[in-house]
């Protein structure tokens, strides 16, 4: 049973679950996803009283998907679950952010500290008097633990979960049992905000990785840049962008990291991921005889099936708790300093221009007669010509993951896809929670493109977009099923298949009106052309649903080259 904390010891007594919320708005979080549980109500109460906003999901998988997209606008997140059930059906959403590198604050309401000392038979559990089964599950994918059981410890185990999320960029784990959301803690420690700094690199030890940086980089004949996802995910973008434009070397991003650069800058040169790069940008990368590689996430989808041909002794990766040059490696010095100062005494460099990224549709496929069906050779580079500066841009496992490569973006545009974790259907649920990001950070525009199969898992969270007045735009790929696993394996099987919804009707149904949403179907180019080019479409001045019908057959390129290296590596004996 958890004991008081005598309120005359206290200077500013406040509530745990106050502490609690009040934390997570210091951080910037506004919206708290999640789903109501008995064992988290009282809990719950608190969360206006923070100033912060329930969100509501309509179920724990798709609450954590939203909390992931929140987290990758936000900067962080937090989601609600009860114990056991709740917690449990979002489990594969938190792995998928702890994979990525993710800060969502998983908060678990449970039972009394009383009931589970006892050992109690209550619902929710596996009535074997265990109550610490779930959490043990979940202490793998989480980088730091906080189990409230005493208010004498409970608000320094809030903090340091909350530092821990931040710092490491990946979810923590808070429980709150129902007898300690109303126990005193000291608020006094609320004047004092959560130092979120990681302490500096030692300055002996980070000046000489610098200097051996240097040396490799004034030596290079045509040295390059490559940027991935976890330049995004460790905050180091500004120094990124400073090296890129003090430098003027050609940059490059791999999937994961697309969004990270300005591809308005004139040495951007696209997405090099191996056999499935841009056009010219695989030469230009493996020619290279130095690769600056900030944050890379090396996994079979990023690479298009493990087709780099990257030589360690020509790249200098950098990353959030080590530098590696070539292959001696320097553990503990973290990249941010380390760039910084590459940058402040970097000199004057060899630079060989690279590509340029475009825009431009193949030549074959500019075709628009009124019954040309939609190519993804033809849609992608259309989609760039049509993004804004500043969108939210979200992308399903599958062929938009894939497509997206060939559109160039507009300055600011923001990425969310889940290369590493690829759980289908998570785009739906991280663009509810991206828009409404955006809501809160000034209304830019949030767009989903998924396909059809991945939608019908998650689907239920366009319910939730509605009831929270956001209004993204969304563009459901109709190509009659799977279309990635078509490619790995089974093209004409069954199980690649699926039941054909009537996709509009659906936006009705969840609550939609024609004061708060609008529903297309699209089959043509020339009609997606006549979308594209709709200044009312383009205004997103409310939740827009867009069937969008393309051959079933029809794929991007490197999703074809992924899929058949993905199906080659299951079959090796």
């Amino acid at each position: 049973m958890a004991l008081d904390i005598r309120t005359s010891e206290l200077k500013d007594p406040v509530d745990v679950a106050d502490y609690l919320f009040r934390r997570l708005h210091e951080v910037g979080v506004r919206g708290v996803h999640g789903v109501p549980g008995d064992y988290n109500l009282v809990a719950l109460d608190y969360v206006p009283r923070a100033g912060l906003n329930w969100v509501g999901n309509v179920n724990e998988l798709n609450a954590g998907y939203a909390a992931d997209g929140y987290a990758r606008i936000k900067g962080i997140s937090a989601v609600v679950t009860t114990f056991g059930v709740g917690e449990l059906s979002l489990l594969n959403a938190i792995a998928g952010a702890y994979s990525e590198f993710v800060p969502i604050v998983h908060i678990v309401g449970t039972p009394s500290t009383l009931s589970q000392k006892d050992g109690m038979l209550l619902h929710h559990t596996l009535g074997n008097g265990n109550f610490e089964v779930f959490s043990e599950m979940s202490k793998n994918i989480s980088c730091a633990m906080a189990k409230l059981n005493d208010p004498h410890e409970a608000a320094t185990l809030i903090d340091n979960a909350i530092r821990e999320c931040w710092v490491q960029s990946r979810p923590v784990y808070i429980t709150l049992p129902t007898d300690m959301v109303q126990k005193k803690v000291e608020g006094e420690r609320l004047k004092k905000p959560l130092d979120l700094n990681h302490p500096p690199n030692q300055s002996e030890k980070e000046d000489y990785v610098v200097d051996v940086v240097l040396k490799y980089l004034h030596a290079a004949k045509n040295p390059v840049i490559l940027v991935d996802a976890c330049a995004q995910r460790h905050r180091v973008l500004d120094e990124v962008h400073a090296l890129i434009e003090k430098s003027n070397l050609p940059t490059f991003v791999a999937p994961m990291g697309k969004g990270a650069v300005d591809e308005t800058l004139p040495n951007y040169g696209g997405v090099y991921a191996g056999d499935g790069s841009n056009e010219g940008v695989r030469d230009r990368v493996e020619s290279s005889d130095l690769i600056l590689s900030i944050g890379a996430i090396k996994s079979d989808f990023n690479t298009a099936g493990f087709t780099y041909r990257i030589s360690q002794l020509s790249t200098i990766d950098f990353h959030s708790d080590y530098v590696r040059v070539k292959y001696s490696e320097y553990p503990g010095v973290r990249m941010q300093g380390v760039l910084k100062k590459v940058v402040a005494k970097m000199g004057k460099l060899n630079v060989q221009p690279g590509p340029t990224a475009s825009n431009n549709i193949v030549h074959e496929d500019k075709g628009m007669s009124n019954n040309e069906v939609i190519s993804h050779d033809w849609l992608w580079p259309r989609v760039g010509q049509w993004l804004q500066p500043d969108d939210n841009v979200v992308t399903e496992t599958g062929t938009a993951n894939f497509g997206i490569w060939e559109t160039k973006f507009p300055k600011g545009v923001s990425a969310l896809s889940q290369v590493l974790w690829g759980s289908i259907g998570y785009s739906v649920g991280a663009c509810q929670g991206a828009a409404l990001a955006a809501k809160e950070t000034g209304n830019r525009r949030t767009i989903l493109f998924v396909g059809d199969g991945s939608f019908e898992l998650t689907a239920q969270e366009v319910s939730t977009m509605i009831r929270q007045g956001l209004k993204p735009i969304i563009f459901l790929i109709n190509n009659e099923g799977y279309t990635i696993e078509r490619y790995i394996h089974g093209f004409d099987a069954a199980y690649n298949d699926i039941a054909q919804w009537k996709y509009t009707d659906l936006i009705p149904t969840f609550g939609g009106t024609p004061d708060n949403s609008r529903t297309y179907r699209v089959k043509t180019k020339r009609e997606a052309e006549d979308l594209f080019n709709d200044r009312e479409f383009a205004a997103a001045g409310k939740l827009q649903f867009v069937e969008l019908f393309m051959p079933k057959e029809d794929a991007p390129k490197a999703l074809k080259l992924t899929a058949k290296a993905s199906a080659e590596n299951n079959a090796k004996q």
